[in-house]
């Protein structure tokens, strides 16, 4: 039976809505943050290198992912897009979102959350520390893994409205292609084919899916907006966090000595072990102490290039013109004394700034002998144990040797039987693993000083055979008293007067070390005690001197 013109034009009309609609139909995204090929490049990259992230994102597709898997076996895994967002989001200069309506409609939840993050204060800070650096932005969003977790448990009623939705988008989108192969039968005239009743079928079905759609797009807005306040708590918290955790491990590589262009440079996973180790080091507790005391020292290289002169100690009279006090510079503005200070000057009886101290520094190497005896487990004021604020004051003086161009030498002693010697070379990079080592070692037993002493002047000796370098420096870093023979005291003086070198002591903990009878005074050139291991400070003049 014929169809009558009216209806046939009625379905011609509805069928080419739908063929525009399926024409049309915008391309719809899976992740928030827009990226290039390079970033996906280097998420991807991370994401390999790092165990955290894989296990991660393997927890999170088994505890949540089967909200997606149940309505539709050909989802993809929300939870790992969120994981790639959260990274790119932290990585990028200049993160950028996707509008809502480019995204599929199974992602809004994970787009929420990173909205919600991105506009936090907090994330502010978070992305000073991470921008650019991949191995910090996957740090970051280790350190939000707890969060992500609520988010995704607070958001389950809605990632189930949001996959319903893609579910019933997917069928509309479906249905309109099914109009357009309808529509591809018509015969050569543009004409319906005769089974009209098939054509208004499929386009009945097609608006019906459309309908189902948009009815679970709303129903999942709705549910979205009902998660959204605890997600943007959630995001806050978690940016915080993050922000704490990256800062944290900076800060601990900076006391140790790893600069950000060391980090850039290293692989992820030797990057990660590293901060591992340190997290862990048995003087780990003590990160911001050595932080303090290269501070400290780098400060007081600065202080003695600007003021080589030593430590000022009063007034004095001289013709010095870059120590006259400021009350004789004063007398230049009248010229009634101007020739008073003329003459004064010819004299040398201008009034000058007073200083004393060690005018001139080493050239040969920086040798830190530190006790590691026993008692120097013991823990002063603060709970700053001894040996803890001499690995530290050695440390910065590594920093010290390397800025001279010097070489350094760390030797750990106790016991006669017991010594270690590292060496870093001013010409060779000082690899982290031995600073590592050689702030971890720990001998424990008795005090000698005669087996490091000795073999700082050994080493002092072939330093200046093979570089003729003399003017090296001792630092003697110790808690306890010992005898020497008096054959090898006239050894060692013969050795100091030969090579010039200088002994620096620090009694640490223990001021009848430092008395004027000990062991130790006869020993050293400049001797002072430490009782307050909280104060870095209180080692200052060593590194104007050294």
């Amino acid at each position: 039976m014929g169809e009558t013109p009216g209806r046939l034009d009625e379905l011609a009309s509805r069928a080419a809505t739908w063929l525009a609609l399926s024409a049309v139909a915008p391309e719809r995204h899976t992740t928030a943050v827009v990226a290039d090929r390079f970033d996906r490049m280097t998420w991807r990259d991370t994401y390999e290198q790092s165990a955290g992230l894989r296990d991660l994102a393997e927890e999170l597709k088994e505890r949540y992912g089967h909200t997606a898997s149940h309505i539709a076996s050909h989802a993809t895994d929300f939870t790992a897009d969120l994981l790639t967002d959260a990274f790119l989001a932290a990585y990028k200069v200049n993160p950028r979102l996707r509008e809502r309506a480019e995204m599929d409609p199974s992602r809004l939840v994970n787009h929420q959350a990173i909205t919600a993050l991105l506009e936090s204060p907090e994330f502010a800070e978070l992305h000073r520390e991470t921008a650019g650096d991949p191995y910090a932005a996957a740090m970051a969003v280790l350190a939000q893994a707890s969060a992500l977790r609520r988010m995704l448990e607070h958001s389950r009623d809605a990632q189930e409205q949001a996959e319903q939705a893609r579910k019933a988008q997917q069928d509309a989108d479906d249905a309109a292609t099914a109009v357009s192969e309808a529509l591809q039968q018509a015969d050569e005239d543009g004409k319906l084919p005769a089974d009209a009743d098939a054509v208004q079928k499929v386009i009945e079905a097609a608006e019906s899916a459309e309908a189902t759609a948009r009815q679970a797009a709303q129903t999942a807005a709705q549910s979205l907006a009902a998660a959204a306040p605890g997600i943007r708590t959630t995001a806050r918290t978690a940016a915080a966090k993050a922000a704490e955790a990256v800062r944290d491990e900076a800060a601990l590589m900076r006391a140790w000595g790893v600069g950000p262009g060391q980090l850039e440079r290293m692989p992820y996973e030797q990057r990660a072990r590293l901060a591992e180790r340190l997290r862990t080091s048995r003087l780990a507790e003590w990160a911001e102490l050595i932080g303090r005391f290269r501070q400290m020292a780098g400060g007081e290289r600065a202080r003695k290039v600007e003021n080589a002169t030593g430590e000022l100690v009063g007034v004095t009279l001289g013709n010095d013109l870059s120590r006259v006090i400021p009350s004789e510079l004063a007398g230049l503005g009248l010229p009634a004394l101007r020739a008073v200070f003329a003459a004064r000057y010819a004299a040398g009886e201008l009034m000058l700034y007073d200083s004393q101290g060690e005018q001139t520094t080493g050239r040969g190497a920086v040798i830190a002998c530190v006790d590691t005896s026993h008692s120097m487990y013991e823990a002063g004021p603060g709970g700053v144990t001894r040996e803890a604020w001499a690995k530290a004051c050695a440390l910065a003086l590594l920093d010290q040797a390397r800025d001279a161009g010097r070489d350094f030498v760390g030797i750990l002693f106790s016991a006669a039987d017991k010594l270690r010697v590292f060496r870093f070379p001013a010409d060779e990079p000082a690899d982290v693993a031995r600073v590592l080592d050689f702030a971890e070692t720990f001998l424990g037993g008795g005090t000698s000083y005669q087996r490091p002493l000795s073999a700082a002047g050994e080493l002092l000796e072939e330093e200046f055979n093979d570089a003729a370098r003399m003017r090296g420096d001792i630092v003697m870093l110790t808690d306890d008293d010992c005898g020497v023979t008096e054959e090898w005291m006239r050894g060692w003086n013969d050795a100091k007067h030969r090579l010039g070198f200088r002994v620096f002591g620090v009694a640490i903990g223990a001021p009848r070390v430092a008395e004027a009878d000990s062991v130790l005074d006869a020993l050293c050139d400049n001797l002072r005690a430490i009782e307050d291991l909280t104060d870095v400070h209180a080692a200052a003049d060593l590194f104007r001197v050294i």
